[in-house]
């Protein structure tokens, strides 16, 4: 199980390595511009080691087999078995095997039935790991050339740009516009931007300008960077390194294990008393093998059978369902769930942005702002993200993509974080245009003109503030809000530069969202029902996680911060979860310790998320739920992978758990008469004759 302290010390790991000025920088670790050469690239290969996280291999089909036979109730049953060849072959006038056979027919039959079931389960897990990029350009002997991944070692300069697996952890030597995503490594949606600038003062990873970490993704421009840490040296594997404990026992394992060590302890009382009791009577050995009947007697035989057999019917329902269990054991915790963690991209909202709205600047809809909009999107070069994808998707539906043949792209101004906006110049033949889109303040910043069906005028005091009232309407809605302008004067113009966005035309606005899942509301109401509390445990930020837990009827009257989790004690944590359902801004290992304290305070938490920042939570969680669509590392933590991101599954947890229950009482009553039945034929039998079972 994780502390409940972040065991990544964020300020002790890179302090050095991002305080640095990049000259001190390259001057301090020995950092060459030109890269390393080929035979020192070759030594250090062999001195650190390949850069690959060491994680736990597959297991072999004996691992499976010989977990499914040394269960807990069959080690009792081996137990007994040896005792059964003492008094049915050893001490008997006429050998019996009939008592032994019985057994071992029970014991192959559990065993064969758990040991099929889990290895079919993880063998299909493990062909859902997906491929992901196996190269990086990184520079030897002064040239750029293409390695594996886990070939690049400490000391590599590597060439990063937009679409680029960041290799390991790297210091910023150069970059253009270099923006990050880390969501992989914490959750927050935004992109981050990167530089070479010394970086002294930071708390988390987010704070961390100058240096990229392995494992995340570039979201636009280029750099040069040089490696620092590989392999289990970076966050990445310090994360992964945090799984390698284990999974806690569930509390339906600890449970069956409690059974059989009092089973255990009632033989050892009771077997002795009964030989003193009737040694004095009888000969020693009727006395013995009279008290070993007794503590046979003790033990429900058939109930790993009916245990594993109940358990592996329930696995095939649920793989029926697009559902894969990889441990049969957690089919009951999975039933029993009271409390379920969840993040919020993809498992309450379709993760796919959708243009929603496109508005003038008095908030009606118009066709000429999605016109220019997706102008701007189909014509800018750089890598297309969702929101240019969601605006030329809704230009299709509308039938304004064919717009695109009559124009040809003249230039482009690249968005960047610092201006937050991106400009395209086009041209229809007869006159140039300039179209610009971006966030609401930056482009008002730009602007001193409005354009209302057609007609232009300057922007009045009234007119900005209706439009900020506009915009902040939208954003309560849960919708992002980019605005749109347009600048027409400029036929003369031969080069374009940052310069150029100004004195523009504004026309309006497009919201965009990431819509809640049709499904999402109905099966929060049916968990709530069935006595399931749904907490949201995510990277993202308060406003647009409010406005979609509100959709799908979770309350957020009360929403905690990760910083506000960090300062508080356990204690305190339990309080903010009995009155808070949603936690935002939430590092990977404060997820994990949220989970933690809610299981210390008898809960059985299931935990469901895909993302490297959830695999401590699934880690640490009664029941992990991951989807094959998952990082690997969260796919090998989960205890359930779900071929579909669904919340209603878990609802079939549910019944079958009721299922099983019924079943278990109903076999709990067939045991006791057949123990009765069995004692009964027992005593009115010679006891050094075959013991019944």
């Amino acid at each position: 199980m994780l502390n409940t302290k972040e065991e990544v010390n964020i300020e002790k790991e890179y302090k050095k390595e991002s305080s640095l000025s990049k000259e001190e920088f390259i001057k301090e670790f020995n950092i060459k511009e030109k890269g390393l050469s080929t035979q020192e690239a070759i030594k250090r290969n062999v001195k650190y080691g390949l850069n690959e996280i060491k994680q736990e291999k597959p297991k072999k089909w004996y691992h499976y087999f010989l977990s499914s036979l040394f269960s807990p109730f069959n080690n009792i049953l081996f137990g007994i078995t040896c005792i059964l060849f003492y008094t049915d072959v050893y001490l008997a006038e006429e050998p019996s095997y009939a008592n032994i056979i019985v057994i071992a027919i029970l014991v192959i039959s559990s065993t064969l039935l758990e040991f099929f079931q889990e290895y079919s389960s993880n063998k299909a897990a493990e062909k859902l790991k997906e491929l992901i990029a196996t190269t990086t350009t990184v520079i030897r002997d002064g040239k750029e050339k293409q390695i594996p991944i886990n070939q690049v070692t400490i000391g590599d300069v590597v060439l990063l740009s937009a679409g680029s697996l960041v290799p390991g952890d790297a210091r910023v030597l150069e970059a253009k516009d270099l923006y990050v995503g880390q969501s992989s490594l914490t959750g927050e949606s935004e992109a981050v931007k990167k530089t070479p600038d010394a970086n002294v003062n930071f708390e988390n990873i987010s704070d961390i300008e100058n240096i990229c970490f392995m494992g995340t993704n570039v979201i636009s421009g280029s750099a040069k960077c040089a490696i620092i840490k590989i392999s289990d040296g970076t966050y990445f594997g310090k994360i992964a390194h945090t799984l390698q404990t284990g999974k806690p026992k569930s509390a339906f394992q600890t449970g069956i294990e409690n059974i059989s060590k009092l089973l255990i302890k009632f033989m050892i009382i009771l077997t002795p008393i009964v030989f003193i009791l009737n040694v004095v009577k009888h000969s020693t050995v009727t006395a013995f093998t009279f008290a070993v009947a007794i503590a046979i007697c003790i033990t429900p035989l058939l109930l790993p059978v009916i245990l594993t057999s109940s358990l592996s019917r329930g696995a095939v329902r649920m793989s029926k369902k697009k559902t894969i269990v990889k441990k049969l054991d957690v089919i009951q915790s999975f039933g029993a769930i009271n409390i379920l963690c969840t993040d919020k991209t993809g498992t309450l909202t379709e993760d796919k942005i959708v243009l929603e709205k496109y508005l003038d600047i008095y908030g009606n809809e118009d066709n000429r702002i999605l016109k220019h909009a997706f102008l701007n999107s189909y014509f800018q070069t750089g890598l297309r993200n969702n929101i240019d994808i969601a605006v030329i998707d809704r230009a299709k539906q509308n039938g304004i993509d064919e717009i695109s043949k009559k124009y040809k792209l003249i230039d482009e101004i690249p968005f960047d974080f610092s201006r937050r906006r991106l400009s395209v110049i086009v041209s229809d033949g007869e006159k140039k245009q300039l179209i610009t889109k971006g966030a609401v303040e930056e482009i008002l910043d730009i602007c001193t003109m409005v354009d209302y069906q057609g007609q232009t005028s300057p922007i009045t005091k009234k007119i900005k503030d209706n439009i900020i009232e506009i915009s902040k309407n939208l954003n309560k809605e849960g919708l992002r809000v980019i605005a749109v302008c347009q600048k027409n004067d400029i036929n003369e113009v031969t080069e374009f530069t940052v310069e150029e966005e100004k004195n523009m035309v504004l026309l309006g606005f497009i919201g965009f969202l990431d819509p809640p899942k049709e499904t999402a509301i109905s099966a929060i109401q049916e968990l709530n029902d069935a006595g399931i509390r749904v907490i949201v445990l995510t990277g993202d930020n308060a406003e647009v996680t409010k406005s979609i837990c509100e959709k799908v009827n979770i309350n957020s009257e009360v929403i905690i911060d990760g910083s506000q989790i960090e300062k508080t004690t356990d204690r305190g944590v339990l309080r903010l979860l009995k009155k808070c359902n949603i936690f935002v801004k939430l590092s990977p290992i404060q997820k994990a310790r949220i989970v933690r304290i809610l299981k210390e305070n008898d809960n059985i938490v299931g935990y469901m998320g895909d993302g490297i920042n959830d695999a401590p939570s699934l880690i640490n969680s009664d029941v992990g739920i991951s989807v094959d669509t998952a990082v690997d590392i969260a796919k090998e933590s989960a205890d359930i992978i779900l071929l579909e991101k669904d919340l209603h599954v878990l609802l079939d947890g549910v019944k079958e758990r009721k299922k099983n229950l019924c079943k278990f009482n109903e076999i709990y009553k067939i045991i006791n008469k057949f123990q009765l039945w069995r004692s009964s034929i027992s005593n009115n039998r010679k006891c050094h004759t075959t013991i019944f079972t």
